[in-house]
């Protein structure tokens, strides 16, 4: 029998997020939820990467709205710096976790989010990869 802690580990491994990244039980839960879902679609998905939501988080991209090529756009290249709206100039709390703690712990707001600027940026929906991807990159951080 394997013990819940081997248990634990292993499945903080297979998404690709060290411990201190997912403190937040929040989190870890919707990380894992996006691990699912990215298995579902993609049977060879293995773990979220850090490197890839660093590509998705910096960009830039050519399908969305041509004033947010990248996310870093209005969030800027820094992610523990505060970023600024394109058009209305209003402050944006650093996408950083390290800096904005409570980044990524309600799952309506992530949601949110990004069904509304995956759009602008991409010019489609995030998968649950790239939607894991970019977490794991910004609790990285």
């Amino acid at each position: 029998m394997k013990s819940p802690l081997l248990l634990a580990a292993v499945a903080t491994l297979a998404t690709g997020v060290a411990l201190a990244a997912t403190a937040d039980p929040n989190r870890t839960k919707i990380l894992d939820g996006y691990a699912a879902q990215a298995k579902a679609q993609s049977p060879e998905f293995a773990a979220f990467s850090a490197d890839r939501g660093r590509a998705l988080y910096l960009g830039p991209h050519s399908g969305g709205k041509a004033e947010t090529p990248a996310c870093a756009a209005c969030h800027t290249e820094n992610p523990t710096a505060q970023g600024r709206h394109y058009k209305t100039g209003r402050a944006i709390e650093p996408m950083a976790v390290s800096v904005t703690p409570k980044r990524f712990t309600d799952p309506a707001e992530v949601e949110k989010r990004f069904e509304r600027d995956c759009p602008n940026v991409l010019g489609r929906a995030c998968t649950a990869r790239e939607k894991g991807d970019f977490i794991t990159f910004l609790a990285s951080r």
